[in-house]
């Protein structure tokens, strides 16, 4: 990564304004967090600049408030479970902007640490407004993103802000961009893709990026209907993109053509009705019913991509096999999760749903990385570049002089 990072520059003393992506899930009727990986993914950067002596301000949003406060979204709980793992207090500010914020962060001593209220309850932080991104500016003197997951998007705190502060990543950021540029620049072989979840559409620049890196793309999840339908099965009641057929056989093709097996379910576990009662059947794929739907993947599809998995030396994985959420619907992704977990080479999960299965299975330890970014690593491994990291300094930039850089 030619990026700066908080490690190439002197930020002792500094008050350092750090993006970070703490929007993590909450029980819908406790509001109590029910994972806090992506607080304890930040943890490095915090480590190192509490180390440093820096005043901290995080700034996060959480959940989609759209411009509005939401009690049920601010960053209090965060903040609390955060001087938990610190075991230090983190103040919480009423606001991410304005005088008593900046009063706040005046009364700072070093090693200290201020959470900002939910940047999103202001409509400027997605619409990218300057004179927001310059009032959040006014309470750094250094910006570091550690903040992956949302670096695909413009906003005011991911893009806007680095116009009026020098801007630098940090240790999570840095981790993320040099994991999955290893797999796409130089896997280790085997390589297997394994891609779930319900749209093909989601996928297709991923797909299309990794064909001529790939030795094999297992697809399942509810994705594999388009796939099976662009091979002329019955797949009966399951929900199929048809804009995408012809590129769903197009993906098919090119793989071929590169020598890359593209590996579909054999069988599958299919249902009348989905609802935490369901009666499941297992069918092969070539007798699917016209009121039926796909599910999961069958035990047959199974062996055949543990199989598959077993071999390879890189794996990266998006997207749940079936409906994990209903017990019977979830052994495709459960197995497929304790398969990869398993393995001794580089694996690799692809953020959003599958990175919360992970941890609900108290897997995440054993991968390689787990991202913080579902749609920020599609956007990645497609090959298309991060607004928020390509806003960030060069390591050969003029300006990484004037910020002493460790030589």
């Amino acid at each position: 990564m030619n990026k700066l990072t908080i490690r190439d520059i002197d930020i002792a003393g500094k008050r350092v304004f750090v993006r970070v992506d703490f929007n993590v899930p909450l029980d819908e009727k406790t509001g109590v967090i029910t994972d806090d990986g992506r607080i304890r993914a930040a943890l490095p950067t915090l480590k190192y600049l509490l180390e440093q002596k820096t005043r901290i301000i995080l700034c996060s949003h959480m959940g989609r408030p759209d411009g509005k406060v939401v009690e049920s979204q601010r960053l209090t709980g965060v903040a609390k479970r955060l001087s938990q793992i610190v075991n230090q207090p983190v103040d919480m500010a009423g606001d991410c902007v304005g005088p008593e914020v900046e009063q706040c962060v005046a009364n700072m001593k070093p090693g200290e640490i201020l959470m900002l209220e939910n940047v999103r309850f202001h409509p400027e932080e997605e619409e990218g407004v300057p004179f927001f991104a310059q009032a959040l500016a006014r309470l750094g003197d250094i910006y570091v993103n550690d903040a992956f997951a949302v670096s695909h998007r413009c906003h005011a705190s991911i893009v806007g802000i680095t116009n009026y502060l020098p801007a630098v990543a940090g240790m999570l950021l840095e981790k993320e961009l040099d994991t999955l540029g290893r797999i796409i620049e130089d896997p280790a072989h085997p390589f297997a893709a394994l891609v779930g979840g319900a749209k093909v559409g989601d996928k297709v620049d991923l797909l299309e990026n990794i064909l001529k890196k790939v030795d094999f793309v297992l697809v399942g999840g509810g994705m594999a209907a388009t796939f099976l339908k662009a091979e002329s099965y019955e797949i009966g009641k399951s929900i199929v993109e048809n804009d995408h057929l012809q590129v769903a056989a197009g993906l098919m093709n090119r793989a071929k053509n590169n020598g890359a097996r593209f590996i579909l379910p054999l069988d599958v576990v299919v249902t009348e009705e989905i609802k935490p009662d369901a009666k499941a059947t297992v069918v092969p794929v070539n007798n699917i019913q016209p009121n039926q739907r796909i599910v999961d993947i069958g035990p047959e599809t199974i062996k055949e991509f543990t199989k598959t998995l077993r071999g390879c030396e890189t794996v990266f994985w998006n997207g749940p096999m079936g409906i994990f959420e209903i017990p019977q619907f979830s052994e495709g992704t459960r197995t497929m999760a304790n398969t990869i977990a398993a393995l001794k080479g580089t694996t690799v999960i692809g953020g959003g749903s599958t990175a919360e299965i992970v941890a609900s299975l108290n897997l995440a330890d054993k991968m390689s990385l787990v991202s913080t970014g579902g749609g920020a690593s599609l956007q990645f491994l497609g090959g298309q570049k991060l607004p928020g990291v390509e806003a960030l300094l060069d390591k050969d930039s003029p300006v990484a002089e004037k910020l002493k850089v460790r030589r």
